[in-house]
């Protein structure tokens, strides 16, 4: 029988049903907008919706035209990248036997989209390069914003970025001081102007205090601490091979360790001259030493290996290793994980949603000082736009003063973000001179371009390795995840129990990267990744695999004899 009690309890989920779209902010309708923009970005909901909210106001005060912005969210970096070449091949393919009328083949897919094209290629597979360069074929999507610029980098290659017009258009925001072309090491903007920096990213740990305090830990400083053995099972990671943020890291870390022999070894080669080592090392601190070439790689080498055993520590320490790297965060504010690696603004946006839902401050973030660059996060204009003046609108949007406000203001502030604090750093130079900025800033002390000693990032090191080493991250850890962790807690139980010459021994053992040494990483391993036959990449990634695996599971029967 129908009561009065089903009534109300029908009543209720029905008011919950609708709440989410009762709540949900207003803007526009596709049917109803004049003008439509699509974006493709990894970028969460905070930024999409205060981004939307304040370029439709900013496009209809400068056009009297309603703007809606269809947001196109397909994951992280490696689905965009799959995303956008399944898209590309299919659009070129129709240009090429549909438009063109020529025959579609191998050898032509794997051209026209091929930046590294040897002189050598047939006269097919340059004409089909040269077709798709000349071409407006697309996917339907105006916009790639957001990412790390490893990933603009790529698209830029294979043809599918073109110039928005907004260098050209407005100069004076490109220049040291208010966008630079590059800061300590790091490419702000691409050389032809395709991608352009839009606001800054640095890497670090998000931990939780009443964490720490359980397990007896201080607050983390360095990359380093998290390969505290203490941490064992407390440690949150994300994929590399999924997020490309969280690979940066990583390739933060690596730069750190091979900045660091190379300062030894300069320091070292000039105590062995004869010189005053402490004036030596004084002089170090102004400017990055220059031993000679084959001083200087052999450090770097050294320096990538160091950076991998450090990986492999913090790896044996990690939980897991989720297929989302904006998990990181959540699970260490709810206590599920003690610390974590991520991007800064994942870390400072959970403790600034802790504190706006007036929780505790059990949550906090760190960079490294020394351990952590200070890269962009890009935007782009796709090949084959459908909506390019909006596109070029909103890029002008993005870079002026009224959309870099909205990264690191206050919510409710004027010319702030609405309803978000988004927590994060604008690239533009001047933005941090502005008059009474400090005081409308969510993190007023966060000076990026004012930084004592920042991580100089040396792309000449690893930049060319950065799809590599999360390849050799996953074989590494993610792959034989079980085994190192086995193998790493073998050991510390060996050193526990006093034998500290077994714990040695197989610790040994477990940090052995011989078989991803700089050397291979650059050699085999780069050939593997690139070759035309996928099959190839398999194959090392089983092989390297089954190593890592009985490699740590020497490792832990030589602790555990």
């Amino acid at each position: 029988m129908f009561t009065l009690r089903n009534s109300i309890v029908l009543l209720v989920i029905a008011v919950i049903v609708a709440l989410p779209f009762l709540l949900r902010p207003a803007r526009e309708a596709p049917g109803r907008a004049d003008d439509t923009l699509v974006i493709l970005s990894p970028h969460n909901e905070a930024i999409r919706q205060e981004f939307q909210t304040a370029f439709a106001r900013w496009w209809r005060e400068r056009t009297g035209r309603t703007a809606y912005v269809d947001w196109r969210s397909v994951g992280g970096a490696s689905e965009i990248a799959r995303y956008l070449e399944g898209e590309y091949a299919a659009a070129f393919r129709y240009h090429w036997t549909r438009r063109l009328g020529r025959p579609w083949s191998f050898a032509v897919q794997a051209a026209y989209a091929n930046g590294r094209l040897p002189a050598s290629a047939t006269a097919e597979e340059k004409e089909a390069r040269a077709a798709f360069l000349a071409s407006d074929a697309g996917c339907g999507v105006d916009l790639f914003f957001g990412g790390g610029t490893y990933d603009f980098i790529v698209q830029d290659r294979a043809g599918r970025l073109i110039d928005s017009g907004v260098v050209a258009a407005h100069p004076d925001w490109f220049s040291d001081e208010a966008i630079p072309q590059k800061h300590a090491g790091d490419d702000y903007r691409g050389r032809e102007g395709r991608w352009l920096g839009t606001v800054l990213s640095a890497f670090g740990i998000v931990y939780n205090r009443v964490s720490l305090e359980r397990l007896g830990l201080p607050a983390p400083e360095q990359w380093t601490d998290l390969a505290d053995p203490r941490y064992f099972g407390e440690v949150a990671l994300a994929d590399p091979t999924k997020s490309g943020s969280i690979n940066k890291a990583f390739e933060n870390l690596i730069q750190q360790q091979m900045h660091r022999r190379v300062r030894e070894r300069a320091a070292g080669n000039r105590a062995a001259a004869g010189k005053n080592l402490k004036s030596e090392i004084s002089d170090l601190k102004s400017q990055e030493p220059a031993p000679p070439a084959e001083a200087e790689a052999a450090a770097v080498a050294a320096g990538w290996a160091q950076g991998l055993q450090l990986i492999q520590r913090i790896a044996a320490n990690a939980r897991y290793f989720t297929d989302s790297a904006q998990k990181v965060p959540i699970d260490v504010a709810a206590g599920n994980c003690a610390a974590g690696m991520c991007i800064d603004f994942y870390g400072r946006q959970q403790v600034e949603a802790l504190l706006r839902r007036g929780e505790s401050d059990r949550l906090a973030y760190v960079s490294p000082e020394g351990g952590t660059a200070y890269s962009v996060d890009p935007v782009a204009m796709l090949r084959g736009a459908p909506n390019p003046e909006v596109a070029r609108g909103f890029i002008e949007f993005v870079l002026g003063m009224e959309g870099q406000r909205l990264w690191d203001q206050k919510a409710g502030t004027p010319g702030g973000p609405e309803r978000f604090a988004l927590r994060r750093l604008p690239v533009r130079k001047d933005f941090y001179n502005l008059p009474g900025i400090d005081a409308l800033r969510s993190d007023p002390d966060e000076k990026p371009y004012a930084v004592a000693e920042p991580l100089v990032y040396r792309a000449d090191w690893s930049g060319s390795l950065f799809n590599e080493l999360r390849f050799i991250i996953r074989a590494m850890c993610l792959d034989s995840h079980r085994e190192l962790k086995q193998a790493w807690r073998a050991i510390h139980a060996a050193r526990e129990r006093g034998d500290t010459g077994a714990a040695d021994a197989a610790l040994a053992v477990m940090l052995d990267v011989s078989a991803v040494d700089y050397a291979a990483a650059g050699g085999p391993i780069k050939a593997a990744l690139g070759a035309r036959d996928k099959a190839e990449e398999i194959r090392l990634a089983a092989t390297l695999g089954a190593h890592f695996r009985a490699q740590y599971r020497r490792a832990a029967a030589l602790a555990r004899e």
